[in-house]
C-alpha cells in the first residue's frame, strides 16, 4: 500500500478512536466530555471527507473516466454519515444519552462498512490510477517516484 493510502487509512483509524472517546464519555453520562470529543471527531471526519471529495475522488474520476462508479457511492455514504452525525450532535446537545448511544452504534457500523469499501476497493483503484497521489492529496511529494519527494 502506498504512503498516501496508508495516511488515508490512518485518518480512518483516528476518526474511529475519537468516536470511541465520545461513546466512552456518553457511557459515563459525561455530556461535556462527549461534546468536546464529538467536536474533535467532527473536525477529523470533515477534514477527511473534504480531502476525498475535493481531491481524491475528482482525481480518480479524471484518471479513469469513471464518473458514475465507486465515487458516487462513497459520496452518498458520506451524506448518510453526515446526516447521522447531525442527529447525534442534537442528541448530545439535549442530553438524550440512550438515543445518542444507539446513534453511535449505528454510526460505527456505517463507518466501518464504508471504510472497508474504501480501503479494499477504492483506495487500491486510486493507487493504481492516479499519478503522484501524495501530491494530489496535498501530502507533499509524489510518493518517491521522482526527486520532489527528497
Amino acid at each position: 500500500m502506498s504512503e498516501a493510502m496508508m495516511r488515508l487509512v490512518k485518518q480512518h483509524q483516528e476518526c474511529d478512536d475519537q468516536l470511541n472517546r465520545v461513546e466512552a464519555a456518553l457511557q459515563k453520562a459525561d455530556l461535556a466530555s462527549a461534546g468536546r470529543n464529538f467536536r474533535l471527531f467532527n473536525e477529523q471526519l470533515e477534514d477527511h471527507f473534504r480531502l476525498e471529495e475535493e481531491r481524491l475522488f475528482p482525481a480518480f474520476e479524471q484518471a479513469t473516466g469513471m464518473t458514475e462508479g465507486p465515487t458516487v457511492v462513497m459520496r452518498a455514504e458520506h451524506q448518510e454519515i453526515r446526516a447521522l452525525r447531525d442527529q447525534l450532535v442534537a442528541e448530545i446537545e439535549v442530553g438524550e444519552l440512550e438515543s445518542a448511544l444507539a446513534s453511535i452504534d449505528t454510526m460505527n457500523v456505517l463507518i466501518q462498512q464504508h471504510n472497508v469499501k474504501e480501503e479494499n476497493i477504492l483506495y487500491p483503484m486510486c493507487g493504481g490510477s492516479i499519478a503522484h497521489l501524495n501530491k494530489v492529496l496535498g501530502f507533499g511529494g509524489c510518493g518517491g517516484v521522482c526527486s520532489c519527494a527528497v
